[in-house]
């Protein structure tokens, strides 16, 4: 049959829009024959809505394309050619719950860093191999394009422990390039290359080659005058030490600051979870916004208010993968892959996210220039953190969760680890059922 059959798992986003806007924007590379919108029970009110906007969308587009909503992905995965995967286990009230128990304890509160990264994993990595052993019965051919936080860990999971084709993505990368190109005054981003380096929300811009020269260090200098286009607009705007960025070389990923600025951020959290909330608390009244208007029967795009979520130029990383694949575009992004030597020290076998050269048979990482031994180290550690984090999320070992966590640098140790473990563990009861077999 001609065409392609597309499966999203964890439809009921408020990001699918956008991942909408992106296939139809492509709908000449990438010609859709059938969508299948997927999620679960507590997802299906969700689900309908965007699935009706989706068919708006579709239909102003003139795009005849068949969308079925459902809550058994066994019924959709048949023959699919790309699973978009961008579920959130436990949805927000679980990252919320993550956010305010590490705050309780002292340590920083967010979705993939931390105490809130290790949590997530654990109840995400089980669903996610579900997924690709489904896919292994029932279309073994198909991509899975993992988004599904946390994104790298989530994508070493199912590179190691099943057999299906599966790449993770980012949209960090592609907000830091489009920052790029602000600051270099580019009309295209095509005029530059720019390569990063690292693991996902923790990496590193290398080069950044403009007509013949690596203009990093006249970027690093402007990023330094502020303000700092690379910097995804959920974020609150902050200030590098000017020192760090100059000592090391590198433009670091916004989500690093949580590394280098984390006593700052601490308190930054703490205000605002008094205050506002938490960040996850901040998405869930974003989230009711954005569903009020996907309702509206007149509505067929993607509404600018959906800028506001953390997932902006979603479609830029997805669709534009899901096209490079397809029509062997043979172009460079910045995605999660094996390493395969890519960067010096760490594991061929891990997954790391890195530039690549997008194929038909899937990314090839270019090979970086070797990282200085102390952000090396620091590589090192948090790989063996995301290591220690996937072995507990599928064993449900507390002494491997507490070995992983220790690692840590945003972790404090002793009676503090040994309470928010707990408190964790008992919280996901249902969620992170290994843990209480």
């Amino acid at each position: 049959m001609s065409g392609l059959k597309i499966v999203v798992i964890g439809a009921g986003s408020s990001y699918t829009p956008e991942l909408i806007e992106g296939l139809i924007k492509r709908q000449h590379e990438l010609p859709l024959r059938e969508l299948w919108l997927v999620d679960i029970e507590e997802g299906r009110e969700k689900m309908h809505i965007i699935a009706n906007l989706t068919r708006r969308m579709l239909a102003k587009a003139g795009i005849s394309a068949r969308v079925e909503e459902t809550l058994d992905r066994e019924q959709a995965l048949p023959g699919a050619d790309y699973v978009c995967s961008q579920f959130r286990a436990g949805c927000l009230e679980a990252r919320i719950s993550d956010e305010r128990i590490a705050l309780k304890y002292g340590l920083i509160g967010q979705e993939t860093n931390g105490l809130g990264g290790f949590a997530n994993a654990c109840r995400t990595i089980p669903i996610a191999l579900a997924i690709a052993a489904d896919m292994e019965r029932l279309c073994p051919d198909a991509w899975l394009l993992n988004f599904t936080n946390p994104s790298g860990m989530v994508t070493e999971a199912v590179l190691r422990h099943s057999r299906i084709k599966a790449v993770g993505l980012c949209n960090v990368p592609v907000i830091m390039q489009k920052g790029v190109a602000q600051l270099l005054a580019c009309q295209q981003e095509s005029e530059f290359l720019m390569q990063v380096a690292g693991l996902n929300h923790f990496i590193f811009t290398r080069q950044i080659l403009h007509r013949g020269q690596d203009r990093l260090a006249e970027v690093i200098e402007k990023i330094t005058q502020g303000p700092d286009p690379l910097v995804p607009r959920n974020i609150p705007p902050f200030r590098w030490p000017e020192h760090l960025l100059k000592g090391l070389g590198m433009i670091p990923c916004a989500y690093l600051r949580y590394y280098y600025m984390s006593d700052d951020i601490l308190k930054q959290e703490l205000g605002e979870a008094n205050g506002e909330g938490t960040r996850g608390e901040v998405v869930k009244a974003l989230e009711h916004q954005l569903f009020e208007i996907y309702r509206n029967p007149e509505l067929a795009e993607k509404p600018k208010q959906l800028e506001g979520r953390g997932g902006q130029y979603y479609s830029e990383a997805a669709c534009e993968l899901m096209s490079a694949i397809h029509n062997d575009k043979r172009i460079i992004m910045h995605v999660n892959t094996r390493n395969n030597g890519a960067i010096s020290g760490l594991p061929d076998e891990c997954a790391v996210e890195v530039s690549s050269l997008i194929t038909r048979s899937g990314p090839l990482p270019l090979n970086v220039a070797p990282f200085p031994d102390d952000t090396l180290r620091l590589l090192q550690l948090m790989k063996s953190f995301e290591q220690l984090t996937i072995e507990a999320a599928i064993t449900g070992n507390r002494h491997t969760a507490w070995r992983a966590l220790v690692l840590n640098p945003l972790i404090t140790s002793g009676t503090v680890l040994e309470q928010a473990l707990d408190e964790v563990i008992e919280q996901n009861r249902v969620l992170m059922p290994a843990f209480h077999a």
